[in-house]
C-alpha cells in the first residue's frame, strides 16, 4: 500500500514507519522535522495546515495517524488546535482525496475518569470526564475519527498503553532520569497492576489495525502486552535494566494527587522547560489499577504479542548496557 504516517519522528510513528518500509509498503510521512526513517518520503508542516495536509495525503492509499501533542502540561490552545482541529483537518482533507483506510491512533486514557480500570474492554471516549488536556483533546479526535467512518473510508482506532521499549525517549527515558536524580517515588503502595505495551507489539497491533481495517472500521481497540503487573515492579524492572536505582521511597496518593494540583496551578502561571515533576493525572496514573480485556483486540485484529516483558526488560537492558559501553546479562 502506499501508506501515510503522520508523527513519524516521534518514537512509535518512527518504528510503524520503519515497519511498513521493511514489508514493502510505499512509506510517507508528514511531521514538523525530518523523520530519520530510511526509504520514507518525508512531507513537512504542520496538521493545522490545511495546504501541506492536501499535499501529504495525496495519492495515498491509507493514513496512520500519529502525530500529537503529548504533554502533561502546556497551553490549552495547543492541544486544542493540534490535537483536534488537527485531526479534523486530516480527516477532511484524506475523505477528498480518496484515501480508503485511516487509523487513528489513540490512548485509553481517552475512557479515564480517574478510578481503577479493571479488566476493561475499549470504553468509549469522554472528552467530558477525560483527565487532563491530553486525554480531552485525544477523546474528542477520537470521536471526530470515528463519525468519519464511511463506507469507502474505513476507519479504526488504536489505544496503545504506556508504549516503552529501547530508545524510548517518554516512558523509559523519563523514569530512568528521575531514579537517577532520586527524585522517582512510588506513589501509594506501588502495588496497582498496570498494563503496558512493548514497542514491537504496538507496531504490529498497528499493522494489523491497517490490514484489517476493511472488517473492523467503526470499532475502537485497547492494545497492551495483557500481562498487568504491579506498578513497583514495572517500574524497578525499567530501572535496573537500564542501570539506574529502583523507586524506594513512598508518597500517599492523596498527597500526590495534591501536590500534583499544585504544580498544575504554578505551571499554569510559570511554565517549566521540562514536563512537571508532578501532576493529578499522573499521581491517578501512578497509584490506580489500569489493565484490560485483550481478548476482543486480538480476535478482531488477528494479532497477539509476540515479545513478553521480561523479554522485552531484557533488550532494554541489552540496549542500555550497549549505551553506556558495558555489559548485561541475558
Amino acid at each position: 500500500m502506499r501508506v501515510l504516517v503522520t508523527g513519524a519522528s516521534g518514537y512509535l510513528g518512527g518504528a510503524v514507519a520503519q515497519a511498513l518500509v521493511a514489508r514493502c509498503d510505499e512509506v510517507r510521512t508528514f511531521q514538523r522535522r525530518p523523520s530519520g526513517v530510511a526509504g520514507v518520503q518525508d512531507v513537512l508542516g504542520d496538521l493545522t495546515d490545511p495546504g501541506r495536509v492536501r499535499a501529504a495525503v495525496e495519492g495515498v492509499d491509507a493514513i496512520l495517524h500519529l502525530a500529537a501533542k503529548v504533554s502533561l502540561a502546556g497551553p490549552v490552545a495547543d492541544f486544542d488546535r493540534i490535537n483536534v482541529e488537527g485531526t479534523r483537518t486530516l480527516l477532511a482533507e484524506a475523505r477528498a482525496a480518496g484515501v480508503h483506510r485511516f487509523v487513528d491512533v489513540s490512548s485509553p486514557s481517552v475512557a479515564h475518569a480517574g478510578d481503577s480500570l479493571v479488566g476493561d474492554g475499549a470504553g468509549p471516549a469522554d472528552p467530558a470526564r477525560a483527565r487532563g488536556d491530553y486525554a480531552r483533546t485525544k477523546a474528542a479526535a477520537e470521536l471526530l475519527a470515528l463519525e468519519a467512518d464511511a463506507p469507502g473510508f474505513a476507519v479504526v482506532v488504536v489505544r496503545p498503553h504506556l508504549v516503552w521499549g529501547p530508545g524510548d525517549p517518554q516512558l523509559v527515558g523519563r523514569i530512568v532520569e528521575r531514579a537517577r536524580q532520586r527524585r522517582l517515588p512510588l506513589i501509594g503502595s506501588g502495588a496497582a497492576l498496570i498494563d503496558t505495551t512493548y514497542i514491537d507489539n504496538a507496531v504490529s497491533a498497528l499493522l494489523a489495525a491497517l490490514d484489517r481495517a476493511e472488517d473492523v472500521h467503526g470499532r475502537a481497540y485497547v492494545v497492551t502486552n495483557g500481562e498487568p503487573r504491579p506498578v513497583a515492579e514495572l517500574l524497578g524492572g525499567i530501572c535496573t535494566s537500564s542501570g539506574v536505582p529502583a523507586p524506594s521511597w513512598h508518597v500517599p496518593a492523596r498527597v500526590a494527587r495534591a501536590a500534583g494540583g499544585a504544580v498544575e496551578g504554578v505551571w499554569r502561571i510559570r511554565p517549566g522547560r521540562d514536563e512537571p515533576p508532578m501532576t493529578r493525572f499522573l499521581a491517578e496514573q501512578l497509584s490506580t489499577a489500569h489493565w484490560f480485556d485483550q481478548r476482543r483486540t486480538r480476535e478482531e485484529l488477528r494479532w497477539s504479542p509476540t515479545v513478553t516483558i521480561d523479554d522485552g526488560l531484557a533488550t532494554l537492558a541489552r540496549w542500555s548496557a550497549d549505551q553506556r559501553g558495558g555489559y548485561a546479562a541475558g
